[in-house]
C-alpha cells in the first residue's frame, strides 16, 4: 500500500521531505539526479584540496595524488571541488582558477599539451611543434590565472613506452617548477606506481587514498545518509550490519557502484509502491555488479 505523502517524513532530510511530496514520475527523475554525500574521507580530500588551492605561490608547491579503485568516488570529489571554483568570464579573457585535464591514453608530451590547450578553449592548429605547444600552453595557463592543475586518469602514463613515460614525468616536474601552482594527479593504484618510479616526483606528491568500503561505523553512517537523501515516504532500513554486508557484496565495495545500486533501488521503490529501500525494491533494481557485467560481456564475446 502506497504511503500518504502527508504522513511522517522525519526520516528524511528537509530537502528530501519537500521532494517526497512530488508526483511519482518527478520523484523518480529527482532520484536519478547526482547527489553529494559528504562522507568523512571525501570531506578530508576536499579540505586538503582547499588548503592547497589557497597555498601562497613559492618554489616548492604541495602536490596531491588522489588514488583509489575505479568508480570509488575520485571523480565525484573533483567535480564537487570544481563546482566551488568555476571559470569566470572577464572583459578581456576568461579566468580559470581550476583547470582539469584528462591524461591522454597515449601519454606523449605533444598530446598532453594539446589536451591542456583544449581544456582552456584555445584554438588548435595542426602539426604544431612541441616547443610552440609548450610556449602557448604556459602562456595561457598564466594568462587565465590557473591556480591549480588537476590531471585525471594519470594512470594512463603507464600505457606509454619507457622513453615516453620518462619524458612525461619530466614534464610534470617542469610544470610544477615553472608555474608554481599545485598539481593534483587522479587515478588508480597504477598512477601511484608511475609517480613512485621517479624519486623526485614521489617526494613531491602526497598520496591520498580512497580504499574500498568495508563493514563498520563509517559505512553505516554512509548508508544512513543515503537513506535520508532519497525522497521515499517510508524509512529505508539499510544502515544495519546485515544490509551493509549485502550491499557491499553487490557493489564490491566501490562507492560509485553503491550509489548506482541504491539509486536504482530507490527508483524501484517508488514505481512498485514500497516507498522504501528494502529487499523487495533491491531485488527489483536494474543493477548488475562489476564482476557480473564483465562476465556477461565475456559471454557475449565468446
Amino acid at each position: 500500500m502506497r504511503e500518504d505523502p502527508s504522513g511522517d517524513l522525519s526520516h528524511l532530510q528537509p530537502s528530501a521531505q519537500v521532494l517526497s511530496r512530488l508526483p511519482d514520475a518527478e520523484r523518480v527523475q529527482r532520484i536519478g539526479s547526482d547527489r553529494w554525500i559528504g562522507y568523512e574521507r571525501a570531506v578530508e580530500a576536499l579540505d586538503r584540496l582547499d588548503s592547497m588551492f589557497e597555498w601562497p605561490s613559492k618554489q616548492r608547491m604541495p602536490n596531491l595524488l588522489l588514488i583509489g579503485p575505479t568508480n570509488n568516488g575520485k571523480s565525484m570529489i573533483i567535480e564537487k571541488f570544481a563546482r566551488q571554483h568555476r571559470p569566470v568570464s572577464g572583459p578581456d579573457a576568461e579566468h580559470i582558477p581550476l583547470l582539469i585535464v584528462q591524461m591522454p591514453s597515449d601519454p606523449s608530451v605533444p598530446r598532453f599539451y594539446t589536451a591542456l590547450l583544449a581544456a582552456m578553449g584555445a584554438p588548435l592548429q595542426p602539426r604544431q611543434r612541441i616547443g610552440d605547444l609548450e610556449r602557448l600552453a604556459i602562456e595561457l595557463l598564466r594568462r587565465t590565472g590557473v591556480r591549480m592543475l588537476v590531471i585525471d586518469e594519470l594512470h594512463n602514463v603507464l600505457a606509454g613506452r619507457d622513453a615516453s613515460r620518462r619524458e612525461f614525468l619530466n614534464l610534470l616536474r617542469y610544470l610544477g617548477n615553472e608555474l608554481r601552482i599545485p598539481l593534483v594527479g587522479v587515478g588508480t593504484r597504477e598512477a601511484y606506481l608511475a609517480i613512485r618510479s621517479d624519486d623526485q616526483l614521489e617526494n613531491r606528491f602526497e598520496p591520498f587514498s580512497l580504499p574500498r568500503w568495508v563493514e563498520g561505523d563509517q559505512t553505516a553512517s554512509l548508508l544512513a545518509s543515503f537513506a535520508s537523501s532519497f525522497p521515499l515516504r517510508s524509512p529505508s532500513p539499510i544502515a544495519t550490519e546485515d544490509m551493509a554486508r549485502y550491499l557491499l557484496a553487490r557493489s564490491e565495495g566501490a562507492v560509485g557502484e553503491l550509489t548506482r545500486l541504491l539509486t536504482e533501488a530507490a527508483a524501484a521503490a517508488v514505481e512498485c509502491g514500497e516507498e522504501s529501500i528494502n529487499h523487495t525494491s533491491l531485488s527489483l533494481a536494474e543493477y548488475t555488479g562489476p564482476t557480473e557485467r564483465r562476465r556477461q560481456f565475456e559471454r557475449e564475446l565468446g
